[in-house]
């Protein structure tokens, strides 16, 4: 719609989990570095926690993209509301189990058995994510534990826990206490700040072919990160409604007024300022020109693989 207003190959701000658009914080490359380790076969829960739309499926889509190609076989589960037999069932199909394993818990188990101990001779893993895991059933959960016991000459299925904090809280339970010591590996994502909101922005619009300076002014990339509260989805959708606004209104580059308008249609309150940090600097004067962007000198995101 806008793209080539704004000298884009494509929209940087789509709201799918796309790995190609990842921007890797210090916090999101190090959640990154603990999903992919625990997935390496290594024993124990690997838990990922992150508010809603701090990039959680995206670094899973990462991690998967990673092992492609590699002796690793992992099921990626993003909505575990299942009952028992459909969870077995699921996690059966994706290891390519056959139908009687899929039908059985027993057989399930034998051939899970038969699995890892041929993996332990050929360095294979057999790997389980579930995402949104904070909605997981308590009887799945037990599941998960119970299934973490199955080994064979020391392998084990790796397993990763993605939710939002009530997952954190739900492991607290005392009737969990069991799961959380099995919990190895633990990482949470945290919300980005102004300088990471600003490189998470251009680094999207690099991906899309365009360059950020031209698109937003410095006073717009503060009120999206305020807005926002530094929650990448949340920063997505007020940079994709500001462009579109932007290119109904002939505005280029976007400046704070017209986020401000996108956050008051979105009923987005401004953040209030964290106690110590350093305050943005005040919005200009009408017909004054707004100060130079963010985005100069940001360095590219580096990318790891343990795969």
């Amino acid at each position: 719609m806008y793209e080539q207003y704004y000298g884009l190959r494509e929209r940087p701000f789509d709201l799918s989990p796309n790995p190609r658009f990842l921007f890797l914080s210090k916090g999101h490359r190090e959640a990154l570095l603990h999903l992919r380790y625990g997935l390496t076969g290594r024993p124990g829960v690997t838990v990922l926690l992150g508010e809603a739309g701090t990039g959680k499926t995206t670094l899973v889509r990462a991690a998967l993209q990673g092992a492609n190609g590699h002796n690793v076989t992992i099921v990626h589960l993003s909505n575990p509301t299942l009952t028992r037999q459909e969870f077995y069932e699921y996690i059966a199909s994706g290891f390519a189990f056959g139908l009687e394993a899929a039908a059985s818990k027993s057989a399930f188990l034998r051939e899970l058995e038969r699995v890892l101990a041929a993996r332990a001779t050929d360095g294979g893993v057999l790997a389980l994510i579930v995402d949104e895991a904070q909605s997981l059933p308590h009887e799945l959960l037990e599941e998960i534990r119970l299934l973490t016991n199955t080994e064979s000459n020391s392998r084990s299925v790796a397993v990763a826990l993605v939710g939002q904090p009530e997952l954190a809280a739900r492991l607290n339970e005392p009737q969990l206490r069991q799961l959380k010591q099995r919990v190895a590996l633990r990482c949470e994502l945290p919300a980005l700040d102004l300088h990471d909101t600003a490189a998470y922005i251009a680094a999207r619009v690099r991906v899309a072919g365009g360059n950020a300076d031209t698109l937003f002014t410095r006073a717009a990339v503060i009120a999206i990160h305020e807005h926002s509260r530094g929650i990448p989805r949340l920063t997505s959708v007020i940079c994709d409604n500001a462009l579109v606004s932007g290119f109904a209104s002939d505005m280029k580059p976007v400046g704070r007024e017209l986020v401000l308008e996108v956050c008051r249609d979105f009923e987005l309150d401004r953040r209030p300022p964290d106690a110590g940090a350093a305050q943005p600097q005040a919005p200009a004067k009408p017909g004054a020109a707004e100060p130079q962007p963010l985005f100069s000198g940001l360095s590219r995101p580096r990318r790891f693989s343990f795969f």
